[in-house]
């Protein structure tokens, strides 16, 4: 509040004026009465107090008059508000306290409720659990119910399986049954014994079939000593066993004895498995059919066309082949004479409708076709009877002459035109899915049949891998087409640095072949291949012919993705393999390494005309990291475009041809021609090829065929004058055009060959006949075959995969110069017609692996992203390039559309439920099914793992649903959603699958299926990953062994079907030329059944070759010697001794003058006819042969090398044997030094000597020696006992020399004083 001093002025005095606020004017201060309370009233009176001693204290004094008054009310008031305090404060005690007694009753009352409550819970706990239990035991009796009935059902549905599988199998059985004993039968009138499978084949323990006597050394001659070609053909690894030890029945008789029938089965299984077979009645993957009718039967031949050739084309086409009907008319021009006579060899299926008459123009056709058919290739024979009517006798005679021809199948129908040729539809039907494509046909059967779950194979051989048969047999053809020159060129000099990279020591860059367009890089490179193989079995070579560059062939990631498989292939591993260019191409190196290092001999990678490959460089920059040490790569390039990096391999750059090959590149297409050439008209061309560009291979070549062509028209130097003008292969190619362009007689056929090659040249990997025929409704077959015979005679045109397609990249550039100067409106035109036409087939349901191959590159070319958007949207457009693991290439369309994964995705899903509300029946829920598997299997490709796993199970439930839930493609369904989970670390999820789809392979295939096989192997890869290491282990033992079981029986079976392809040819063997060819396949034919013991046989084989040698070769040939050695052999093991004896001895002396000293071969034959001598007691005539065979292995090996101590080992027995005993001990002491400088003290090779000597000291009179000698050679067997456990180990010998294991292990293995 503050002191009186701040109300008056601290200077003021009395009579101060005070401004008066209310506007009242000034005057004297004045008493202004206000009533305060006490507090107030007690300020006021000190004021007043305070006044009163000051001057002019009238304000003091009013002050004061008040005081006491105010004190006393102050003081009343402060007492009463005491009491009132004094009373708020004890009724506030008393409710304190009563609130304290209430609390304590409710913390009472709390812990009451709270123990009340605990008992209640208890009490319902009780009866929840007695509630659980009685629900729980209800639930297991529901359940053993229901499990009851699902087992009845399940065993029901596998039975079901079971006996339809069966039922398929057996006839299938039936039906090779019927068509080998039909076989069989003609084989036997023939008066040839044919191997019967069921004599020689029912031993499961697959034995060695050995004789006791004899030894085999060498094997890499071939079977019996046979050509390389059937080493390399069998690649069999040569199993080395260990010495002949002395004193035991050591020599095993027959240079067979140690391949037994699984070696044989899992080598001949190994080499399909790395080079497939295709059917020898499909040229270039097409069945075609040639027609041959008259007028008579031209109706059924228009019906037959007209209405079920789409039907079959149908069939094939289901099939990835491609369909063609070739017919002529019966008035066609004589000129067209070599035109049907190409078709005719091409001609999977010939068919032949008769009536009454037959035309002569007609009977050389049907001779080339029924009765020169060296391949045996169907035959059909319609002929159409009519009451009252004979055929002529001309009809008469050809059937004949035709019902006696093998694979010729007969009609004889009276009825109507239609009838008949619905009986020529039926039967040429069953002659393409049985005969042609006979390896499809159960596939076949479930296709037509709407029975789909029959028609899907399982991926046995590469797991989750997706292969393109169709890429790899446009490889082995460009391989066929790149060797298939009968001209050498001079290549030997090229021959031998091949070679010599190869032999030289590692590391070494990739050797780059450089040479211009078309100088023979190609076929340099396919004829060192083939030399390769024929003399190098155990090399692994892998190759691919790059193509027109923006071809698939040309593709890096399907190039790499190619080679990878066949590593995988040739090691006989089962991985999971990434589509992801990217990280392919970093796993291709690690599959090259792991594979080197498994492998026994070398690895070859060629890659042909690399510098084609799009951005070449980039992917393929493998080339330049360092090589494993047993792998050598070989790239070609042209000299003009080579990288430049590349240019610092080591180099082989191929010379211009030389005036002597290019006169026989000439002399040979004209001698085929039969045209003979002036001296004047050779010094000209002569004189033309020399510069750099007029004297490669190619040029020579097409200059040699235009001149020969020329020379049938009788034209040679005009054709002559104008060749001299064309400087280069490109305008000698247009050269070539416009001659076969004049020799169409109408301008529409040069209009439709004009069309032809530009549809061919702006196509994306070429197209097919049966597509051209449909292009251009105007083209016939006729018409269309002359025009390909021409340009395919003419290097313009080839075969690839059934497509025409540019045989060299300089025909494609002619075309291009001859019919499209105008530019890209030319080409975006032929492209647009393509469009049409595959658009077309997309909108008829008609997707095959052309329309996908071909639409998307298409509008890619042509720049037109909503419509490849559209087309990728095609679900099964998009499935055919996935399913055949044109990855990549699909990605990169997305890409150029602009669309990331995510947005793939999610647009592919939505297409997928689109379709799905369009899908009625079961056939459609299977396909669904089948879409999004692929979809969720190109997402895992994908990474996006989540995203993948929506799909594959949508397909699970699917197949689940519409199939049988035991079925094999719900165990395919949980094999795929398994593998995302593994990706995504869920491995509990993945391994709950992989068990159930393993418990589905089981019930579906049994227990020894490779199916099993595969999901073992994805159940180790799974427990590996998880450190489950010895669960891995036992996975892995177990789905090795079913491997190794179904290789065999794959083996043996494959091995059958190569004799019955051999067998189909021996008619032409035995009734055919003299030739050495021939002789050699006899030779090969009688080893093959000598490996399946099948000696009768084999005996028919080895003498028709002997005799077939020495007619066409004479009777000192090495070759006949190899036959001599084989049927002494075979005599050898039939045990007629004498005649084996006799054949020994003449190939010996045949084989001692053709042969080098140390040659192979002659040792071979020496070791075994001393055998023989040995065996029947004619030691003296044994002596001089044994000494050989030491003198040839010092040549061979070296004085001191352990292959020349076992020869010596030998001879010990044989003078011991002749009571020799003192010759015997110098050999026995110098093989025991050469024995333990090379393998140590310890070896048992040195104890089981050691033993000997110590049986010649003993006879000797040396006790204490004999005794010395045998405690060393008992302590090596201990020491060898020890080591391998009581197990009779391999004993490895570098000399290759094989032996019985249990003469080793007889107890006899002191010397016998007599002859055994």
């Amino acid at each position: 509040m503050g002191t009186a001093s701040s109300l008056v002025s601290p200077a003021g005095g009395v009579g101060e004026v005070i401004e008066d606020t209310y506007g009242g004017g000034g005057g004297e201060a004045c008493e202004i009465p206000v009533e305060v309370k006490p507090k107030a009233r007690l300020l006021r009176g000190s004021l007043r107090r305070v006044g009163a001693s000051r001057p002019g204290g009238l304000i003091g004094a009013s002050f004061k008059s008040t005081a006491s008054v105010q004190e006393l009310e102050c003081v009343a008031e402060y007492e009463r508000l005491k009491k009132e305090y004094e009373i708020f404060r004890v009724s506030k005690n008393n409710e304190v306290a009563s609130m304290v007694k209430k609390e304590a009753k409710l913390d009472r009352e709390n812990k009451r409720l709270r123990a009340e409550l605990q008992a209640l819970q208890k009490t319902y706990q009780k009866i929840l659990r007695e509630k659980e239990s009685a629900l729980e035991a209800k639930y297991q009796a529901m359940e053993r119910a229901a499990t009851f009935e699902h087992d009845r059902d399940k065993v029901k549905r596998q039975f079901k399986i079971f006996r339809e599988t069966k039922e398929n199998e057996i006839q299938d059985l039936l039906r090779a049954k019927r068509e080998l004993e039909a076989k069989l039968q003609r084989l036997q009138a023939q008066g040839i014994q044919v191997f019967d499978p069921e004599e020689s084949d029912s031993d499961d323990n697959c034995t060695d079939v050995t004789a006791t006597g004899a030894q085999s050394e060498y094997w890499n001659g071939g079977a019996l000593g046979s050509e390389p070609s059937m080493g390399s053909m069998m690649q069999l690894q040569q199993s080395f066993r260990g010495p002949e030890f002395a004193h035991s029945s050591i020599d095993v008789e027959g240079p067979f004895a140690n391949i037994n029938r699984d070696d044989w089965d899992a080598a001949v299984a190994s080499l399909l498995q790395v080079t497939p077979l295709f059917s020898h009645s499909l040229w270039s993957n097409t069945v075609r059919c040639f027609i041959i009718s008259t007028d008579e039967t031209r109706p059924e031949v228009d019906i037959f066309t007209r209405n079920y050739s789409p039907k079959l084309l149908r069939v094939c086409e289901a099939l990835g082949y491609f369909f063609q009907v070739v017919h002529f008319p019966s008035e066609s021009d004589r000129p067209l004479k070599d035109v049907r006579k190409w078709e005719i060899e091409k001609s999977s299926v010939v068919l032949l409708l008769l009536h009454l008459t037959l035309p002569s123009c007609l009977l050389e056709d049907c001779e080339e076709a029924f009765l020169r058919n060296p391949e045996e290739k169907p035959r059909l024979v319609y002929h159409r009877k009519e009451d009252g009517r004979v055929s002529s006798v001309a009809v008469q005679q050809l059937l004949e002459q035709v019902s006696s021809v093998n694979k010729t199948k007969m009609i004889d129908h009276v009825g109507g035109v239609e009838e008949g040729a619905y009986e020529i539809y039926n039967c040429v039907e069953k002659i393409i899915k049985q005969d042609i494509l006979g390896c499809e046909v159960a596939e076949l059967e479930g296709k037509d049949s709407g029975n789909k779950e029959e028609s899907t194979v399982p991926e046995e051989v590469f797991g989750d891998a997706l292969w393109d048969a169709h890429d790899e047999q446009e490889q082995m053809e460009a391989f066929q087409q790149a060797s298939s020159s009968t001209c050498e060129l001079g290549f030997e000099k090229y021959f031998e640095r091949l070679n010599d990279l190869v032999a030289a020591p590692a590391p070494i860059p990739p050797l780059l072949v450089s040479g211009g367009p078309g100088s023979g890089k190609s076929l340099l490179l396919s004829k060192w291949i083939q030399l390769q193989q024929k003399h190098s079995p155990s090399t692994l070579i892998l190759y691919h012919f790059v193509g027109r560059p923006r071809s698939t062939s040309s593709e890096s990631a399907l190039i790499i993705k190619r080679l990878t498989l066949k590593l995988m292939q040739h090691s006989w591993l089962v991985s999971p393999l990434t589509l992801d260019p990217a990280k392919l191409l970093e796993e291709f190196p690690r599959w090259l390494e792991k594979l080197s290092a498994r492998h026994q001999g070398s690895i070859i990678i060629i890659i042909d005309s690399i510098d084609q490959i799009q951005q070449a460089e980039k992917h393929m920059k493998w080339l330049i990291d360092p090589l494993p040490v047993n792998v050598r790569v070989i790239v070609s390039v042209n000299v003009e475009t080579c990288p430049q990096a590349w240019r610092l391999w080591p180099t082989l750059h191929l010379d211009p041809l030389n005036s002597k090959d290019v006169k026989s590149l000439i002399s040979a297409e004209c001698n085929s021609a039969n045209v003979k050439l002036t001296k004047e008209q050779e010094k000209k061309l002569e004189r033309h090829c020399r510069s750099a560009t007029t004297c490669n291979a190619l040029y020579v070549t097409l200059l040699g065929k235009t001149i020969a062509c020329a020379g049938n028209t009788g034209n040679i130097d005009d054709t002559l004058q104008q060749c001299l003008q064309c400087q280069d292969t490109v305008s000698l190619y247009r050269l070539v055009l416009r001659s076969i362009r004049e020799s169409l007689q109408s301008d529409k056929d040069k209009g439709l060959l004009r069309e032809i090659l530009c549809v061919i040249g702006v196509s994306h990997n070429g197209v097919s006949e049966a597509e051209l025929m449909e292009l251009y409704p105007e083209l016939s077959s006729a018409v269309l075959a002359s025009f390909i015979h021409s340009l395919h005679k003419m290097c313009l045109l080839t075969y690839g995969c059934g497509l025409l397609k540019f045989q060299h990249l300089q025909a494609w550039e002619m075309v291009r110069l001859e019919y499209m100067e105008e530019g890209e409106s030319v080409i975006s035109a032929y492209r647009q017609k393509l469009v049409e036409y595959f658009t077309m087939q997309l909108s008829r349901d008609r997707v095959t692996w052309r329309s996908a191959d071909e639409l998307p590159w298409l509008f890619q070319q042509q720049g037109d992203k909503q419509k490849l958007h559209k087309c990728l949207l095609n679900l099964f457009v998009s499935q055919n390039l996935y399913k055949r693991g044109h990855f990549a290439e699909l990605l990169s369309y997305w890409q150029l559309v602009g669309k990331d994964k995510s947005s793939m995705a999610a647009e592919y899903f939505d297409s997928l439920k689109a379709y799905e509300k369009s899908c009625e029946g079961e056939e459609s829920m299977i396909c669904l099914a089948d879409l999004y598997e692929t979809l969720g299997r190109f997402l895992k490709d994908l990474g996006l793992l989540s995203q993948a796993v929506a799909p594959l199970q949508r397909s699970l439930e699917i197949r689940e649903t519409a199939l049988d839930p035991d079925h094999p493609r719900v165990a395919q369904s949980l094999h795929q959603l398994a593998g995302v989970y593994v990706q995504w670390k869920k491995f509990g999820n993945a391994e709950q699958l992989y068990k159930q789809a393993l418990e589905i392979s089981e019930n579906a295939y049994g227990a020894e299926h490779p199916q099993v096989a595969r999901e073992l192997d994805a159940l180790a890869t799974l427990y590996q990953k998880q450190n489950k290491y010895e669960q891995a282990e036992q996975l892995r033992k177990k789905s090795f062994k079913i491997r190794q079981k179904a290789a065999r029986r794959k083996g043996s079976l494959c091995g059958f079907a190569l004799l019955r392809q051999r067998a189909l040819q021996l008619e032409e063997l035995t009734l055919g030329k003299d030739t050495p060819d021939n002789a050699r396949t006899l030779n090969e034919l009688g080893v093959l059944y000598y490996l399946q013991n099948n000696l009768e046989t084999a005996e028919l084989f080895l003498k028709r070759s002997l005799e077939m040698r020495e007619r066409v070769l004479g009777p000192e040939h090495p070759d006949c010697a190899q036959s001599l050695n084989n049927l002494a052999a075979l005599y050898n093991e039939k045990k007629y001794y004498d005649k084996a004896e006799e054949l020994y001895e003449r190939a010996l002396d045949i084989r001692r003058r053709a042969l080098a000293s140390d040659h192979p071969s002659l040792a071979y034959t020496v070791k075994h006819l001393a055998v023989l001598y040995k065996k029947m007691g004619k030691l003296e005539k044994a002596v001089p042969l044994y000494e050989l065979a030491v003198e040839i292995r010092q040549k061979s090996f070296g004085p001191k090398h352990p292959s020349v101590a076992t020869a010596l080992v030998n001879l010990a027995v044989l003078y011991c044997q002749m009571k020799k005993q003192l010759e015997a001990l110098p050999l026995y002491e110098r093989a025991l030094k050469i024995y333990e400088d090379s393998f140590g003290h310890m070896h048992p090779r040195v104890g089981e000597t050691l033993k000997n000597l110590a049986v010649l000291s003993y006879e000797g009179g040396d006790f204490a020696k004999a005794a010395e000698l045998y405690k060393r050679a008992m302590e090596i067997k201990e020491a060898e006992t020890l080591l391998i456990g009581g197990k009779a180990a391999s004993r490895n010998s570098s000399s290759g020399d094989a032996f019985s294991l249990k003469s080793t292990l007889s107890p006899n293995i002191f010397l016998e004083r007599g002859p055994r």
